[in-house]
């Protein structure tokens, strides 16, 4: 089977493309793609606790400690102990940091009324499913 021929191959494909074209926007915004994520997740009222951040992005909690010293150093993010636990330490945003979050949430909002420009009902219903499916067979795969 030649690789074009594969799912994952195109999933994959497609996944690049997508990473590429979001890099490209937060680069013009002095950030990462991966800052931009990290900022979405943190509550613009309340912060984060730092420990939720890790497992809504899927990262390692040492690749996120590094994301937050940089995001930290480009003043994107404040760091405060939470006031009902002092174990625990809550990530804020900044206002820089909260513009920078409305950037990236223009992006991913633009991207995805474009998708849904192009694509009717019925293949946003199937599209959904397959990646349901999908994520049904991971796991059965994993679980085996």
């Amino acid at each position: 089977m030649k690789k074009e021929e594969t799912i994952d191959y195109h999933i994959k494909s497609c996944w690049h493309s997508i990473s590429r074209m979001y890099n490209q926007k937060a680069n013009m915004e002095g950030i990462t793609t991966s800052m931009g994520f990290v900022l979405i997740n943190i509550d613009s009222r309340e912060g984060t606790p730092a420990t939720k951040i890790a497992p809504l992005m899927g990262l390692e909690s040492r690749s996120l400690t590094r994301i937050l010293k940089s995001m930290e150093q480009k003043g994107l993010i404040r760091k405060s102990r939470d006031p009902n636990d002092r174990r625990s330490v809550r990530i804020f945003l900044t206002p820089r940091g909260r513009e920078k979050k409305t950037a990236a949430v223009k992006t991913i909002n633009h991207f995805n009324e474009e998708l849904r420009n192009d694509l009717s009902a019925n293949e946003i219903e199937s599209f959904f499913n397959l990646f349901e499916k999908i994520n049904q067979v991971i796991q059965r795969i994993q679980n085996s």
